[in-house]
């Protein structure tokens, strides 16, 4: 039905494993697939409206010119027919269209470091207002996120990480915890752990006539938004740097520091860093076990699961231990 009413709208249909993505030329509406994976539930229509309407008040935090709302789908006559509810069968988030020449993923080139300052400026702002979440700055709610990392990884030793480097990143990562214990709750008792947006990389970043808009935030769990602003600003550095634009990731820390002041930022950044890195060796190294990815896409996720896990390890020799 998604494919007929895609094609009836004259857009182009895009799917994740988790959404269908109509385009069209001003608008894009998306309609959460009816899955439940554990971390993520969309399994009845509840919860799907539920959490298109969570997407878009999350997202309008720091995207409030693109999230137009949530819209019902019905079923008259065996065809699907949006903005209408009549007979509702889905809904769908309605946006407006971003326009590819607008996303910092697709002008990595032509973007300064000016452009790079105003986003932190706008990740500073929001940290500064988002609700606290305290309790998710306690060292073991971390210590639980990277021991999962090492545990769903240790398959992938000498694939894409080699043993060295595995054991070295673990090392420092337990060790971590250890040392700046009472940082955690000294972060948590300043009001440094808040509701973020879970994942602020270089393919979520817009620049529009608006201003800059951070689009695309994780609603359908919380605990992937919730924690330490450092944790949530490093993810774009980490992302920038690994695509070797390291004097923009270093405008982007100069800027967020000198705005916010974080006497723990030092220490606590290469921490984070390496966690991101980490996490996204993680995550595509997972697309060698996917049936349904070509051998030759499996080549590349090996390829770059591996420098991935290399930045964790340069990250992980910076990670301070005194």
């Amino acid at each position: 039905m998604v494919e007929k009413l895609a094609r009836q709208l004259g857009g182009e249909l895009v799917q994740t494993h988790t959404s269908w993505v109509i385009l069209l030329d001003e608008v894009v509406y998306k309609i959460k697939k009816p899955v439940n994976f554990g971390f993520l539930d969309y399994s009845t229509l509840e919860k799907r409206k539920e959490n298109c309407e969570k997407e878009v008040i999350l997202n309008r935090r720091l995207c409030p010119w693109v999230y137009i709302g949530v819209v019902p789908i019905s079923e008259i006559e065996g065809e699907w027919v949006l903005e209408n509810d009549s007979n509702v069968v889905e809904y769908a988030v309605k946006m407006r269209r971003i326009p590819d020449g607008c996303i910092l993923s697709n002008r990595l080139e032509e973007v300064s470091e000016e452009d790079i300052r105003k986003v932190a400026k706008v990740v500073a702002d929001f940290h500064s207002r988002a609700e606290r979440v305290d309790e998710f700055g306690k060292p073991e709610v971390m210590k639980f996120n990277t021991d999962e990392n090492f545990q769903q990884t240790e398959k992938y030793v000498g694939i894409t990480i080699s043993k060295e480097d595995f054991e070295f990143i673990r090392e420092k990562t337990n060790r971590f915890y250890e040392v700046h214990e009472k940082l955690f709750y000294k972060r948590m008792k300043e009001g440094r752990i808040r509701d973020g947006h879970g994942d602020i990389r270089i393919e979520h970043v817009a620049f529009l006539e608006e201003g800059v808009c951070i689009f695309d935030c994780i609603e359908f769990n919380d605990r992937f938004r919730y924690g330490d602003v450092l944790n949530d600003m490093c993810f774009l550095s980490m992302e920038l740097d690994f695509f070797g634009k390291e004097k923009l990731a270093k405008a982007y820390e100069e800027e967020y520091l000198k705005i916010t002041q974080d006497p723990e930022f030092g220490t606590f950044l290469p921490f984070f860093k390496c966690y991101r890195a980490y996490v996204r060796g993680k995550v595509t190294s997972f697309l060698l076990d996917d049936p349904h990815v070509s051998e030759e896409e499996k080549a590349k996720a090996k390829d770059k699961a591996s420098k991935l896990f290399k930045l964790a390890r340069k990250y992980a020799q910076e990670i301070k231990l005194t």
